[in-house]
């Protein structure tokens, strides 16, 4: 008996391992849809989302309403943060986007799937830990953002397609350089606050031990504001608003950002290249969010 005891225990271990480490290396996809709220207010629903994430021990640092009916809170915590440390421009993966989108009369809440943009961002962990806090918070009815998912391995080296950028494609990423880092971040802070490209501030999260901040920014004007790109790319039933917003990442001395060619099609990887709802599109998209976003950080005599 006591054999027997102990072989299933083994065969049960395996088994669970096997499970897990399909969960890792089976295909991901963007975007979880999480169980939808008793409330039938937007306010009232996206009071209590924060309210459960808290409880989860995550911290509110930013929300906004980029268009009406849609509402997106960005999160952070300790775990975040500290792994946001261990990598080069892992700031990226500091927040967590949660959206709430009022579709047809119901309200969808949504967030980024974590082990995914760990995957995307190129950061040490898969952050699963962070996946079954945001689930106990907010639940979990389905993976999406990507008919048949994307692979860890093919995530962390993604791009659609020849000409478009990788994560790692800097050169397109910069937006300015400066003497220092405080001069860098006070420029930002200063660039959003005035609001004139039509960018402003929704969060700020400092990475630990390092000279990194990541600044969540709502575009509101012109062929990058988040509202013409969305209506074009988010067709679907179920809304993949938790793709906003877009990030301004102070490094060093040097500001960036994930260039549209990539920071879109890594939110949207079925995207058809051509036709009504495709990157052709919102062609003029990339270039528009980028010189925004660099008239917004660049120094006032630099902006003359």
């Amino acid at each position: 008996m006591k054999t027997r005891m102990t072989f299933s225990a083994v065969l049960a271990s395996l088994v669970l391992f096997s499970v897990s480490a399909l969960a890792q290396n089976g295909p991901l996809k963007p975007f979880v849809l999480g169980t939808a709220p008793q409330q039938t207010d937007l306010e009232q629903a996206a009071a209590a989302v924060k309210t459960s994430l808290q409880g989860q021990g995550f911290e509110v640092v930013g929300s906004y309403a980029p268009y009406p009916d849609a509402q997106v809170i960005v999160v952070t915590s300790e775990a975040l943060k500290a792994n946001a440390a261990k990598t080069d421009f892992g700031g990226y993966g500091a927040g967590l986007r949660v959206a709430l989108t009022q579709v047809k009369g119901k309200i969808q809440v949504s967030y980024t799937n974590p082990p995914y943009w760990a995957a995307a961002f190129r950061l040490e962990g898969n952050l699963e830990d962070v996946k079954a806090k945001v689930a106990a918070a907010l639940g979990k009815q389905e993976e999406f953002g990507s008919r048949d998912g994307i692979k860890d391995k093919s995530l962390r080296k993604y791009n659609y397609m020849i000409g478009m950028a990788k994560f790692d494609s800097l050169g397109e990423h910069e937006l300015y350089s400066y003497s220092t880092h405080k001069k860098a971040l006070d420029a930002v802070e200063e660039g959003l606050a005035a609001g004139k490209a039509g960018v402003t501030k929704v969060y700020r999260i400092d990475i630990p031990g390092k000279e990194e901040s990541v600044f969540g920014v709502a575009i509101s004007q012109g062929k990058g504001a988040d509202k013409y790109i969305m209506d074009y790319i988010d067709f679907a039933d179920v809304k993949s608003t938790a793709h906003l917003p877009y990030e301004v990442l102070v490094s060093g001395n040097k500001v960036y950002h994930l260039y549209a060619k990539f920071r879109i099609a890594i939110s949207f990887p079925d995207l058809s290249m051509m036709g009504r709802n495709s990157f052709m599109s919102i062609m003029s998209a990339p270039g528009a969010i980028k010189d925004a976003l660099t008239d917004t950080v660049k120094p006032v005599a630099a902006k003359k």
